[in-house]
């Protein structure tokens, strides 16, 4: 199985949270390169501006730089050179033939095993997966501190930044003209692959990745969350909205209630839209036990 994983770094400030996060980021990525060798086949790739090149490690394939962003499609009172996901994800689609493309963001770390492991998982028949992280403590800062960082078991977190799918999901994808880097770009992700995918799976139990810092919600910038809010809502979800099922959702096979608190709680998803499918889908249910008994009393009538 060959894999393509794509990041988009950014030359942060000095000092900032990402500056000290990203050399993390990229040695995890680095080691679980390593530690799968012999087993998968994976190519790293990066792609960004061309002010972002000094900062990205040489073991990283380059695409070419981005020529637009979401500021060429909106305007803002504060500039953020955010890139638009497709953008993203066609670039390593047209650089690389791989079968599977995995999209994580810059702040999430993979443990060694991550490649051998969704390797492993693929081969179950799956042709997307959506990974959950871990949240750890937030006290480290340094790259030598990995293997601790490795060791803590952390907790679990609801969202999803870790993102693996066919290459050929990728055509059928509705993105518009969502932003990375910004809140609801996971939203409108999740919900493709659920309607497109046929064979999606949720890892939630495993160890695979995991998050400097437990915090759920990070801070928003009401511009552009606004932006990636409309871009989802107006343009995208009634795209999706025939093509969703709630039976393929993540969490569908719990209880009701269970899996209601579940949806209320994960930042991915709307509570209104998951409420109204699941009411489509009882009346469905009602309707296939109505016409049963109703075929059954026809055929006793013969």
């Amino acid at each position: 199985m060959k894999f393509a994983h794509v990041i988009n770094p950014v030359n942060a400030p000095a000092g900032s949270e990402l500056s000290v996060i990203q050399p993390i980021t990229f040695e995890a990525i680095r080691k679980a390169y390593e530690f799968c060798e012999g087993k998968s086949e994976v190519e790293l790739y990066t792609v960004s501006y061309p002010e972002d090149h000094a900062i990205i490690p040489t073991y990283f394939k380059k695409l070419p730089d981005l020529t637009r962003s979401v500021l060429d499609i909106a305007k803002f009172s504060t500039i953020r050179k955010y890139p638009l996901m497709i953008d993203v994800f066609n670039a390593v689609y047209n650089g690389s033939n791989a079968g599977y493309l995995i999209f994580t963001n810059m702040d999430i770390n993979l443990m060694p095993h991550f490649y051998a492991a969704v390797d492993d998982i693929l081969n179950e028949g799956y042709d997307a997966l959506l990974i959950n992280r871990r949240g750890i403590s937030g006290k480290y800062t340094k790259v030598e501190e990995l293997p601790l960082m490795y060791a803590e078991f952390g907790k679990p977190h609801p969202g999803f930044d870790c993102f693996v799918f066919r290459r050929e999901l990728l055509g059928k994808l509705i993105l518009e003209n969502i932003c990375v880097g910004v809140s609801f770009s996971e939203v409108a992700l999740v919900h493709n692959l659920i309607a497109f995918a046929q064979n999606l799976k949720l890892v939630d139990d495993m160890h695979l990745t995991f998050h400097i810092g437990s915090e759920v919600m990070p801070p928003l910038n009401p511009e552009y969350y606004g932006h990636n809010r409309r871009e989802y809502e107006d343009k995208i979800y009634p795209r999706l909205k025939p093509l969703l099922d709630i039976r393929k959702f993540p969490y569908a096979a719990l209880s009701f209630y269970k899996r209601l608190i579940k949806w209320a709680l994960n930042p991915s998803f709307r509570t209104q839209q998951v409420v109204e499918m699941e009411g489509k889908s009882f009346w469905r249910r009602m309707k296939y036990r109505v016409d049963g008994v109703r075929f059954g009393w026809l055929e006793r009538l013969k």
